[in-house]
């Protein structure tokens, strides 16, 4: 028996030109005054102009919320809950990479459903409804559009994750034309980020389940070969299309199963130095995977096969090592830091490092082989 539970958002809307059809699609979910969050990076280079519009070409009033941050901050979103509540805002937009998005997921459950955010970290914790929800990504990484998890940066400088079913939107809507402007680095970081997902869906010994496996899979196939193309080519809207679909899977892959020791190191990375969540997730995947090579073989094997046919008569271990290498080589072909110190980062930094990822073991637990405190400070120095 392999039972299991599996969900998603329910309706996903991709092709290029989708933000043109924003208006009717919240429409139909009875919107009439949306609240449109995203950061203000994106809204002043008018990246939200072709959103808005349409919104307000179906009659649809607009509130727009541009103060996100990066890894949103508790006081961040309790702030835009409240803004949207005194604008008697019926639905959600969030428009940008995880951040806008997880925002969004939260301000739709917080102005529906009033409750303290700081009750509810954890699984299962939330109340709901929520207000109507359509998440747009303009990064093709987090996969956040279609996971019912949101992650918080507590006042503590803690990421704690809101976990429920009530944060799964309603629509993902998915339109490559908003991410042929990310800069190479940025598309080869969130790439890896997208990468991650879906290998520690797949390696993860305790929720894996047979749906995840085969998202995670067809993810790591796709961004193996797109996402070189799109670093390159950036103006290639097929190429930004599939990387928005492998993002997408993967993140239905996770999110399902759950992700594990390179998210746990990438966390410090993001809360004491503001290292972007996907470079994190890229400077520390190399090391990890062959920490856990033997462990996870099997897993790493069916990936590299998946990935390398040739790779079909040889061994599990040979299979296996060959993936590690290929996503090693992956990772460093990304134009972006490949060592930590080349993000600011100090010799001396690592034990507090390797201390605070002992206490994420939320996500430790899933990794493939157990991870002592002088593994950790042994992982951060091989990344140093």
């Amino acid at each position: 028996m392999n039972s299991f539970h599996f969900e998603t958002t329910p309706r996903i809307i991709c092709h290029s030109g989708a933000c043109a059809g924003l208006g009717e699609a919240a429409r139909n979910l009875g919107i009439r005054h949306a609240f449109f969050v995203t950061d203000n990076g994106l809204h002043q280079a008018g990246l939200t102009t072709s959103a808005i519009d349409a919104l307000k070409a179906a009659g649809i009033a607009v509130s727009i919320f541009s103060a996100v941050q990066a890894d949103p901050p508790e006081s961040v979103i309790v702030q835009a809950a409240a803004s949207a509540r005194e604008a008697g805002a019926d639905g959600v937009i969030g428009f940008g990479g995880g951040s806008s998005m997880d925002t969004a997921k939260l301000v739709a459950l917080l102005v529906k459903s009033p409750q303290e955010l700081s009750g509810i970290y954890g699984v299962g914790l939330a109340r709901g409804p929520r207000l109507p929800l359509i998440q747009i990504p303009t990064t093709a990484g987090t996969g956040s559009e279609v996971t019912p998890i949101s992650v918080v940066t507590t006042p503590t400088d803690e990421k704690k994750p809101v976990v429920s079913s009530f944060l799964l939107p309603d629509i993902a809507l998915l339109d490559p034309q908003l991410t042929i402007a990310l800069p190479p680095a940025i598309t080869g970081a969130t790439g890896i980020d997208a990468l991650v997902h879906a290998i520690e869906s797949l390696s993860t010994h305790l929720k894996r389940n047979p749906l995840s496996d085969l998202l995670a899979i067809k993810a790591v196939q796709m961004v193996y070969s797109h996402l070189p193309k799109a670093v390159k080519d950036g103006g290639n809207l097929e190429v930004r299309e599939q990387m928005l679909l492998a993002s997408l899977f993967a993140g239905m892959a996770f999110s399902n199963a759950s992700v594990g020791a390179v998210h746990a190191f990438a966390y410090p990375l993001g809360v004491r130095f503001h290292v972007p969540h996907g470079l994190s997730n890229s400077l520390m995947l190399p090391h990890i995977l062959r920490f856990n090579l033997k462990a996870g073989e099997a897993a790493y094997a069916l990936l590299g096969r998946s990935i390398r046919p040739e790779l079909g008569t040889a061994s599990d271990a040979q299979a296996a090592a060959a993936f590690v290498d290929a996503v090693s080589e992956l990772v460093a072909q990304m134009p972006c830091a490949q060592r930590l110190r080349d993000v600011g980062i100090g010799r001396d930094d690592l034990p507090v490092l390797a201390k605070d990822v002992m206490g994420i073991q939320r996500l430790l637990a899933h990794n493939p082989r157990p991870i002592t405190p002088d593994d950790a400070m042994a992982l951060y120095a091989s990344a140093f």
